[in-house]
């Protein structure tokens, strides 16, 4: 375990190399002047090259990146052209928000899919697995974006149930968990999670369908053995496969939730490249790039050792 353990972290270095040297070539060479959200129209010449002297810009691009990647190992992610301040400061405030937003919509996602899923698998070709099936692919296919506005709507401004926008009363950013703060996290938990739900469900549906028509599972009620022991066993085949699913869906939502935070005003990671990339911000759009896609391969690395611990035959392969 400790060997495997190993061999899949040194995977990830060469890994982590490239994803960091696209995310700053990709961000480099995009159209676009960095400066002009903090030069005036009437910038002289003189002014133009101090600043970009300061941020280092008038450098080669592979100057520019063997500087930028040093200073990122030693937590260093430059400072935001916009507003001054430490893009690390900015990036790991915003993960923290959309990393709690993430797990809430990942763990109902998984709750609810994994419910329709098994449900679906034990009944399936009938009425029951039908409409599972149904609910999932609509899950998927509908836009989150167009279900958030939607949901705002109806809980927000006609029920008044709910608030519409932001992450606490008042504007204010500092979370507690309270039902102050935490119902301003239900709306858009519910609408990230539609899409894990349904990939999740279709995923252990028919993973619960092939391991209920494998002989195994005739051999246990063979031998006698209530339905409840074979419903362990079928969780048991299951659980590593809809865990690696659930992984990659919460990876997918870390970096894909620039639509529903910018839809609900979050201030997360989506909603902090969203202004990064109006505003020309190279500095804080690389950062937060490079975090997520941290983040993104450590889930990958965990959801592996997971997925061993619960089936050693893939340590074994």
């Amino acid at each position: 375990m400790i060997f495997y353990l190993l061999r899949r972290i040194i995977y990830t270095i060469p890994i982590m190399i490239g994803v960091a040297f696209f995310c700053f070539l990709l961000v480099h060479i995009s159209p676009g002047d960095p400066l002009v959200s903090i030069l005036p129209p009437d910038a002289s010449i003189e002014l133009q090259q101090q600043l970009m002297k300061l941020y280092g810009f008038d450098r080669p691009w592979y100057e520019q990146f063997a500087n930028w990647f040093w200073r990122a190992l030693h937590g260093d992610l430059g400072t935001s052209i916009a507003s001054g301040r430490s893009v690390s400061i900015e990036v790991m405030r915003a993960v923290g928000n959309t990393l709690m937003l993430s797990c809430m919509a990942t763990l109902i996602g998984f709750l609810f899919g994994s419910l329709f899923g098994f449900v679906a698998g034990y009944f399936r070709d009938s009425w029951v697995d039908r409409v599972a099936s149904a609910l999932s692919v609509l899950g998927v296919s509908v836009p989150h974006y167009w279900l958030g506005m939607v949901l705002v709507i109806i809980f927000s401004s006609q029920l008044m149930w709910l608030p519409a926008t932001g992450a606490g009363p008042g504007g204010s950013g500092e979370w507690a968990w309270d039902w102050a703060h935490v119902q301003f996290m239900v709306l858009p938990a519910i609408t990230m999670s539609v899409i894990p739900m349904g990939i999740i469900a279709r995923t252990v549906r028919a993973l619960v369908a092939d391991i209920l028509a494998q002989e195994f599972v005739v051999g246990l009620r063979a031998k006698g053995l209530t339905d409840f022991g074979i419903f362990l066993h079928v969780v048991k085949n299951a659980a590593p496969t809809a865990l690696a699913v659930m992984g990659l869906q919460l990876g997918y939502l870390l970096g894909g939730s620039i639509l529903i935070e910018t839809v609900f005003s979050w201030p997360g990671t989506g909603f902090l490249l969203n202004s990064a990339i109006f505003q020309r911000d190279m500095p804080l759009l690389q950062g937060t790039i490079l975090v997520l896609a941290t983040f993104f391969v450590v889930l990958n690395l965990l959801v592996d050792v997971l997925q061993t611990t619960l089936d050693p035959r893939i340590q074994r392969s």
